[in-house]
């Protein structure tokens, strides 16, 4: 909705939607034109169509894009940038879309379930500082979702599983040999690092 606003009402607008893969790219593109659609008379018919790309009069355009760093490069000032399970793309990708909004000053909106506590959307989520808006919405606020549903998927899948992908909870990986909290506990400001560098170990 955000993406369909932005490029049919504002003027000049570049809209880039990013995912992992390029399927999913396309699933995210499909929607903001099923938003357009809704929306008939009030927004303007794209001039330019395509499986992966709209254009607007008023000169936005609406691009998805695969998740591979080495090919979103070459756009430049976009108005909003959204990138959709955010948890699942490559950190390179989130460090390569960011300095594209160095002169647009532009939104970037990650849109994710967790997968663990690590990579950008952990880090932007948990450290991110104040410059970020979170919002957090868990399956038992969903009014479509029954409850009766997911005490089924509760007692189905493992509990980090169901913590993760219905209570949006960044938990522990099953595949961590030592837990984040462990981690963090071994790090100590107090002592000086024995070969120089930043990095201080207890």
């Amino acid at each position: 909705m955000l993406a369909a606003r932005q490029a049919a009402f504002v003027p000049e607008s570049l809209v880039l939607l990013l995912s992992p893969s390029l399927r999913q790219s396309s699933e995210l593109f499909r929607k903001t034109r099923e938003v357009l659609l809704a929306l008939g008379d009030a927004a303007p018919p794209a001039t330019e169509e395509s499986a992966l790309r709209l254009e607007f009069p008023n000169g936005s355009r609406v691009v998805c894009l695969p998740g591979r760093e080495a090919t979103v490069r070459g756009y430049s000032a976009p108005a909003l940038i959204v990138e959709d399970e955010a948890a699942r793309v490559d950190d390179a990708l989130f460090q390569a879309v960011r300095p594209m909004l160095a002169t647009s000053g532009g939104r970037l909106i990650l849109l994710s379930t967790p997968w663990g506590r690590r990579g950008h959307f952990w880090q932007t989520w948990e450290h991110g500082g104040p410059d970020w808006h979170r919002v957090r919405v868990t399956a038992a606020d969903v009014p479509r979702i029954s409850p009766a549903f997911l005490e089924a998927e509760r007692l189905a899948i493992p509990a980090h599983v169901y913590r993760s992908e219905y209570g949006v909870e960044f938990v522990q990986t099953v595949d961590q040999v030592f837990g984040h909290d462990h981690i963090m506990m071994a790090i100590s400001s107090d002592v000086l690092p024995l070969f120089g560098g930043v990095g201080h170990a207890a």
